[in-house]
């Protein structure tokens, strides 16, 4: 039998109401062999990552991905709900919305597509690989012990490839459709606090930010140089004709505004700017309408950033609230790359690409479940935390100032091992001493295996 820290139990055990009682027995034990297994994450590995390994009931626990009743989209409820008591208490919830891509390749895998490398393409090299698709749902939030704000997911849902809905004769489902349906269930889920929706300039499009922003969601997003932007629309006379104008007159565009020689730009310093600190920047901001033909105006604010140094490329931005200052947009805007963080982390530590399901809904759930298993070890070394700090694991060769995602995973293993009864014995004559120099090593060695 598993019996957990007291300090685990709480939040472990807070994901029960969604399971019956033999299924949740063994999705418990699941859930903490993922953390404690290093490597794949397959079912086997959490199994003999919990000392199960003649288990010769072991399709049981497959059932809990492939066949249970249990529901994905409830299980990230009670994450969120966690996760915002926890780093998020008040003021506004800030979420991060990226995709990213799962290479699995296999013909059962119906879901399947061809997709952009995006992190072994570059300008001018492109490389496709065969993969899922998944559109992950964020909190950006300062954690405390850590320094810096982390984004820890909570909800992911399969974006499908085209062919997938081409093959069933359906309609293809934007990835824009997916991120609509993922804020507005948030926003139920959270009706009485303002939300701040940051993403890529792959979810600039006037139809989603046009439905949250009437929602009273805020978005910030990259933009393009030559979008088109106008004047408010002016007054309509009295007694004028025909139908009232939409938008004013034609502004120039980002495009030219960078170009003019006349813009006034505004030196900002930020004290954290992605890897670098006490980075200044040059910004200049202006209110737009952006509007194309045949769809509703958008009132925006947008903002360019430069390098004065010139190591990065001038960014655009657009904000959905014009009353928002300038130095509030760009901050919400830095916090989005803590997204692209959260990805590598769960690759490294959580073995996402590594699990080898078949089955449409054990695909459906696993992935999923790893990336919220970031946000639950997160929430565990939290507990752990004594004056704000973590353990840190230093070496004479390489010194770190603050507790990294590998730090707080050896943690929560540690805490596991050393306080639980899972490798326990009850019989005094199988206990056998060793140093204490070579357990610290075995126990960092075991801690940290990737």
């Amino acid at each position: 039998m598993l019996n957990l820290p007291p300090a685990f139990t709480s939040i472990i055990v807070a994901f029960a109401p969604l399971f019956f009682n033999g299924v949740w027995r063994c999705a418990r034990i699941l859930l903490i062999g993922a953390i404690l297994a290093p490597g794949k994450r397959t079912v086997t590995s959490a199994l003999r990552g919990m000392g199960l390994s003649g288990e010769r009931r072991f399709q049981i626990y497959h059932r809990v991905l492939n066949r249970a009743v249990w529901s994905c989209r409830q299980a990230s409820l009670i994450l969120l709900r966690m996760l915002v008591a926890a780093f998020a208490p008040t003021g506004p919830l800030v979420l991060g919305l990226d995709d990213t891509i799962e290479r699995r390749w296999g013909p059962q895998i119906s879901a399947r597509g061809i997709y952009r490398d995006a992190v072994r393409s570059s300008e001018s090299h492109f490389v496709k690989t065969s993969g899922l698709r998944w559109l992950s749902l964020m909190l950006l939030a300062p954690i405390p012990w850590a320094g810096r704000v982390w984004a820890l997911p909570f909800l992911t849902a399969l974006a499908p490839s085209a062919r997938y809905f081409q093959e069933r004769k359906l309609r293809p489902k934007l990835l824009t459709d997916w991120a609509r349906q993922l804020m507005l269930q948030v926003k139920r889920r959270m009706p009485r606090r303002r939300l701040v929706l940051v993403a890529d300039g792959g979810f600039a499009a006037i139809e989603l930010l046009n439905c949250l922003t009437r929602r009273s969601v805020i978005c910030v997003t990259r933009m393009r140089l030559d979008a088109r932007l106008y004047n408010a629309a002016p007054p309509r006379k009295k007694g004028a004709r025909g139908r009232p104008r939409r938008v004013g007159t034609r502004l120039p565009s980002l495009q030219q505004v960078l170009a003019d020689p006349h813009t006034v730009w505004q030196r900002l310093p930020f004290l954290h700017w992605y890897c670098e600190t006490n980075r200044q920047v040059e910004v200049t901001s202006g209110q737009a309408v952006w509007y194309h033909g045949g769809l509703p105006p958008l009132p925006i604010r947008w903002v360019l950033v430069r390098d004065p140094k010139g190591k990065f490329e001038t960014r655009a931005i657009l904000c959905t609230d014009p009353s928002q200052s300038l130095r509030q947009i760009v901050d919400w805007f830095l916090m989005r790359w803590q997204v692209e963080v959260t990805f590598q982390q769960v690759r490294a530590h959580l073995g996402v690409e590594t699990q080898r399901q078949w089955s449409d809904l054990a695909i459906a759930r696993t992935t999923p479940v790893l990336f919220g298993l970031f946000s639950i070890v997160t929430l565990l070394a939290n507990r752990l935390a004594r004056g704000g700090t973590l353990p840190v694991r230093q070496a004479a060769w390489y010194r770190k100032p603050r507790a990294t995602f590998s730090d707080t995973i050896a943690l929560v293993r540690e805490h596991i091992w050393l306080r639980s009864s899972l490798f326990t014995s009850s019989s005094g004559r199988r206990t056998k001493k060793i140093p204490r120099a070579l357990f610290d090593g075995l126990m960092q060695t075991a801690c940290y295996a990737e």
